[in-house]
């Protein structure tokens, strides 16, 4: 079973990668509701003499440390709550010298990521020893890739303001991509027979 869960885990990885490809290159599912920033160098030249380290920013910013006292903190957030409700807020992650780029390494960063949640849903697929039919063992994959896919994405959705339609197309991304993965990868990892008989009789009773 252990050699059927591997080689699950690196077809179903490759099917998920093949598959962002597409979705990305060809169907640009990738590129819904984001947007091009308008007066480009303008904003980076702001930012270049703003933000000189690489980091993660939330605006309106606390500009406390973590050790702040609870008093001060939330004064501050009820600061930052006038602030929001009157003016722009909003989340930069910058990089000053070196930007994200279409790279050879990203993209093997990418394959493996993908192989490896390929292989943890083979892992979860051969526990589940009470899924006898191909058909239930795809839709186990499936609602893994959906708990995934909502877990990031609504979250980001609701708290960091994310637009709508980019949460839907990375939600419906993520979700093909684990049902793919899922008519591979349940191909595969099977129960043994006599489990599989078992399965069936309990089924029918």
């Amino acid at each position: 079973m252990m050699k059927r869960v591997l080689l699950a885990g690196l077809l179903g990885g490759l099917v998920i990668f093949v598959w962002g490809s597409l979705s990305h290159m060809v169907l640009g599912l990738g590129e819904i509701g984001v947007k091009g920033m308008p007066k480009e160098d303008a904003v980076l030249a702001a930012l270049h003499t703003s933000v000189p380290e690489p980091g993660f920013y939330f605006f309106p910013s606390m500009g406390l440390s973590p050790n702040s006292p609870r008093e001060q903190r939330m004064a501050v957030m009820a600061e930052i709550e006038k602030k929001a409700a009157t003016g722009p807020s909003g989340i930069v992650v910058f990089h000053p010298n070196n930007g994200v780029t279409f790279s050879a390494p990203r993209l093997m960063t990418e394959l493996a990521l993908n192989v490896a949640q390929a292989l943890l849903a083979a892992i979860l697929l051969a526990w589940a020893t009470g899924l006898g039919t191909y058909v239930s063992r795809v839709l186990f994959v499936a609602t893994a890739g959906l708990l995934a896919s909502l877990s990031t994405n609504v979250q980001y959705w609701n708290w960091y303001g994310f637009p709508s339609d980019y949460t839907a197309a990375y939600i419906a991304n993520e979700l093909v991509a684990f049902v793919v993965c899922g008519l591979v990868v349940a191909a595969i990892v099977k129960l043994p027979a006599m489990a599989a008989r078992r399965a069936a009789a309990v089924a029918a009773d």
